[in-house]
């Protein structure tokens, strides 16, 4: 599947295997394209002009409550989001500093990237890395947009991670570099392969290596996040071909993983929460590699029981994914094609988490690492309503392979749902003390 959030055409977001985002501008072309003079397009006009919302960062945040978070203060000073991609951007820095300036976000305290691995020279037309340089926008924009205070560390890698073994190994060497090197407590993956691409002795090791990994990284207070996928439970083959049953992503399913799935999240121009629907193409279901975790076992109803039959279930937690329900990007790299684009997949998931968790070790005073099981506790329990929009409608069915519905409490499309993100964090702070 490589990166989460990039088509090559304009569709309907949950159409196909790679399907993730809706880049439309006010004519219906491919990008929404506007001259970087300008202020970006608000959402009043995208909702017009569109049919569509183009949420920003104000809207995001007031709609899952981390507006409330920033205002007193905890905006994740002190804090570094690992960013995890293929390639990068040649314009990231300039695109960052673009979009804070136009909503009004001051730049992050640090911002550096890491190439341990060397760089290759950006090609414009190379579409692999045209979409990795889109990814790595929307990662480093969106997690700085949800912890402005926080220091961002982009860590990029000379090979495009695809379905299967290529580009994984790197990946894992740069985590382990940041690890060793103790560049920050939060990790963001973007990025996935469907798990039965590694159903080989070589793919096998890659379970066994990143596994090992995300367990020293949890013992070191190390929060790791991944988008659950962008096309429900039909996900390719090392061809490109749906699996004819349905399959889940890694490193999604590594019990030591924090799974994001996607929604429909639908809220105001003044991003007022109005409600929420499971996102067809909400990656999540039944690791077939993974037993069931302790805190799935210990927190999930029978229902739920039945349908994991002992193995980890995907995802999680949820955030906004849906194509129509997209957000602003700010990009550049593209000659002639400077300005505003509309974006969507689980995608945006993963570093907004992550920037959420930054505030939230702001706010405890420590890093919260390993974070499930306070999350299953959590869902688990009277407080529930008070952290989780509980997402009960929709399902992840998709290209003709039958999914899982939405259901009160978990499921295995939203997870426990979406955060209510202030009390949500002081519960998992509780939680992990108690």
């Amino acid at each position: 599947m490589h990166l989460l959030a990039i088509t090559t055409t304009t569709r309907a977001a949950g159409t196909g295997p790679h399907a993730g985002v809706i880049a439309l501008n006010f004519q219906g072309q491919r990008y929404s394209f506007v001259s970087s003079a300008t202020p970006p397009p608000s959402d009043q006009q995208c909702r017009q002009q569109l049919g569509v919302p183009c949420y920003n960062p104000q809207e995001i945040r007031k709609a899952y409550g981390v507006d409330g978070l920033l205002s007193q203060g905890d905006d994740g000073k002190g804090q570094t989001i690992i960013i995890v991609d293929s390639f990068g951007s040649p314009t990231i820095a300039s695109d960052l500093h673009t979009f804070d300036k136009a909503f009004g976000i001051p730049d992050p305290p640090s911002f550096k990237i890491y190439t341990p691995l060397g760089t290759k020279p950006f090609d414009p037309n190379n579409g692999t890395m045209v979409g990795w340089a889109a990814e790595t926008t929307l990662d480093v924009e969106w997690a700085h947009a949800i912890a402005p205070g926080a220091n961002i560390a982009l860590m990029t890698s000379p090979v495009p991670e695809t379905q299967g073994v290529q580009g994984m190994p790197q990946f894992l060497f740069l985590e382990q570099f940041a690890l060793e090197h103790s560049i920050g407590k939060i990790i963001s993956q973007s990025w996935a392969t469907t798990e039965n691409t590694l159903f080989f002795p070589g793919g096998r090791q890659v379970f066994s290596s990143f596994n090992n990994f995300y367990k020293q990284a949890a013992a070191a207070h190390v929060t790791v996040f991944a988008s659950s996928g962008d096309s429900g439970v039909a996900n390719p083959n090392f061809h490109g071909k749906i699996y004819p049953f349905p399959t889940v992503n890694f490193p999604a399913s590594s019990p030591y993983v924090t799974a994001v799935g996607g929604t429909n999240l639908f809220a105001s121009t003044q991003g007022v929460y109005k409600s929420e629907t499971a996102w067809n193409g909400s990656g999540g279901g039944v690791s077939q590699n993974f037993p069931e975790p302790d805190y799935q076992l210990h927190n999930l109803n029978s229902s739920d029981q039945k349908i994991l039959k002992g193995n980890r279930g995907v995802p999680d937690i949820a955030y906004n994914a849906s194509g129509s329900t997209p957000i602003l990007v700010y990009l550049s790299f593209i000659p002639g094609q400077a300005g505003w684009y509309t974006i969507a997949g689980t995608s945006e998931g993963s570093p907004q988490w992550a920037g959420l968790i930054a505030d939230g070790n702001q706010l405890a005073g420590h890093p919260l690492g390993f974070i499930n099981p306070a999350l299953y506790s959590i869902g688990n329990s009277n407080q529930a309503p008070s952290a989780y929009h509980d997402v009960t409608t929709g399902n992840n069915t998709n290209s003709g392979i039958t999914g899982y519905n939405a259901t009160p409490g978990w499921d295995p499309v939203t997870g426990w749902g979406s955060p209510k993100a202030a009390t949500l964090l002081m519960d998992i702070i509780h939680a992990q003390s108690s």
